[in-house]
């Protein structure tokens, strides 16, 4: 985690409340220890030791990666449950909201105060019990193959695993610009293409899971979803204000 905060030296998110560099710090660190995965989609990933291998794919593999990018290009608006298992075996859960292209949001179960929020451009982090908010630029965050329009497998992003489990299949990428900064898993299965799961490896090669449960796609608007500003407006006013600080 020291490095994941090293790395946003360049872009520092602007947090209210806290007096000093330290105490800023320390409070951006418990924070991603607590949040595992979602947290871990959503923030600036860093280099990992060794650079990774495309997969060799075969023609199977290659029409299923066909059937998946078509799926998720079809999903404009999701709700799900989630289930999230850290590195370390602790359990949070919550609701996710997707409106792509560009927008998601994890709403945490109490006693978890952290929402996260996603639009076009950044990632808003924001802890309700703290008052207290941060932001990335989307582009630079695993969260932006889930989002961008379109999503494919193409030469942008680099298929280094097709795993078959049964009647389910995994699909590793990483980003072609950015080779060594992480890896996302998505997890499919099929008849029809359904998302279940994807699995992060974060800089420290540590693995976090989201499951996803109760799935539903195709609603005509989600209003916590469908712009920050309408989603939440006294969190977003708070955040505002930081920015002007």
């Amino acid at each position: 985690m020291t490095q994941v905060a090293a790395g946003l030296t360049a872009r520092r998110p602007r947090i209210g409340g806290m007096p000093g560099e330290t105490n800023r710090m320390a409070w951006f660190l418990r924070r991603c220890r607590a949040l595992g995965a979602a947290f871990v989609l959503l923030v600036p990933t860093i280099a990992l030791a060794a650079a990774p291998t495309p997969a060799v794919v075969t023609q199977e593999d290659a029409l299923a990666l066909q059937r998946f990018a078509a799926y998720l290009n079809g999903i404009r608006t999701m709700t799900a449950r989630f289930r999230q298992t850290a590195n370390n075996g602790a359990v949070s859960t919550g609701k996710l909201w997707v409106s792509r292209p560009g927008r998601m949001r994890f709403e945490y179960d109490p006693p978890n105060p952290i929402t996260l929020l996603a639009d076009s451009t950044y990632v808003y982090y924001w802890d309700k019990e703290l008052k207290q908010a941060s932001k990335y630029e989307l582009r630079s965050t695993p969260a932006w193959f889930l989002l961008r329009d379109p999503i494919s497998f193409g030469s942008d992003v680099i298929v280094t695993s097709v795993q078959h489990a049964g009647a389910a299949i995994g699909v590793t990428v990483v980003e072609s610009a950015r080779p060594d900064a992480g890896s996302l898993t998505l997890v499919f299965t099929e008849n029809p293409p359904t998302l279940r799961q994807w699995i992060v490896v974060d800089q420290q090669a540590k693995t976090t899971t989201v499951s996803l449960s109760t799935c539903n796609s195709g609603w005509r608007s989600i209003p916590c979803c469908s712009s920050i500003s309408h989603s939440s407006p006294d969190r977003t006013a708070e955040m505002h204000q930081q920015e002007r600080d």
